[in-house]
């Protein structure tokens, strides 16, 4: 039997700001996202389980465009499942090491960058304990969703920093490859970060440690290194 390759003893990634996808990566927002999106499947006679398995790292007016045909009716369905996630939200939890780790950094050197609506996403991140930092950008703040790179340099900016030194987390192949596309190294998270492209996947945020400009991995448990 081939033996396993160790993870380095520590692995340290320089780095400026962190920016974080926030389903999948702070917080679990699964059960509601399952919930919300089935029912507005239901009230359009679609296929839940079609409608659920496309809408991670999509923001929900993509996702409109590709479900509802005709122009004139989706503002009408995108209030719908707006209201459906945002009534959901009470159900999100955090995930483990998020609320250590996010509430150990320097409030002006992390940022959320998320495919939710701003109300959506500061409501699951309150149901799950986690600070909303200074900079949160959000679906409504920019003109196309991930994988397009603008919400990712965008934070980057708004913290003062080239996206080349930042760190961005994803769980998402379409957040990766906006975090790649906007120049900052990538680390996934999580079982659905071993489905992108990043080089490194943590199972989540604990036992990382940043300090003084350096992440440090060496306490995380890796997935992929």
């Amino acid at each position: 039997m081939t033996p396993q390759p160790r993870p380095p003893a520590v692995l340290d990634v320089p780095c400026e700001g962190l920016l974080f996808d926030n389903d999948g990566v702070l917080v679990d927002s699964d059960q509601g996202v399952n919930q919300a999106w089935s029912q507005w499947a239901r009230d359009r006679g679609l296929s839940p389980d079609q409608v659920t398995a496309m809408v991670h790292g999509r923001r929900s007016a993509d996702t409109v465009a590709l479900l509802v045909p005709h122009p004139q009716e989706r503002p009408d369905a995108l209030a719908a499942i707006d209201a459906l996630e945002v009534e959901a939200a009470t159900t999100t939890t955090a995930l483990p090491g998020a609320v250590d780790f996010t509430t150990r950094l320097p409030r002006d050197r992390w940022a959320v960058v998320t495919s939710g609506v701003s109300v959506l996403a500061r409501a699951r991140l309150a149901a799950a304990g986690l600070p909303v930092p200074p900079v949160l950008v959000t679906a409504d703040d920019v003109s196309r969703g991930k994988p397009d790179p603008d919400g990712y340099r965008m934070a980057a900016e708004k913290l003062g920093f080239a996206a080349a030194q930042c760190v961005v987390f994803e769980d998402s192949t379409a957040g990766a490859e906006a975090g790649v596309a906007a120049g900052a190294s990538v680390i996934g998270v999580g079982q659905r970060g071993l489905a992108t492209e990043a080089a490194v996947v943590v199972r989540d945020l604990r036992g990382l440690r940043w300090q003084d400009g350096v992440l440090s991995l060496a306490a995380a448990d890796l997935l992929r290194f």
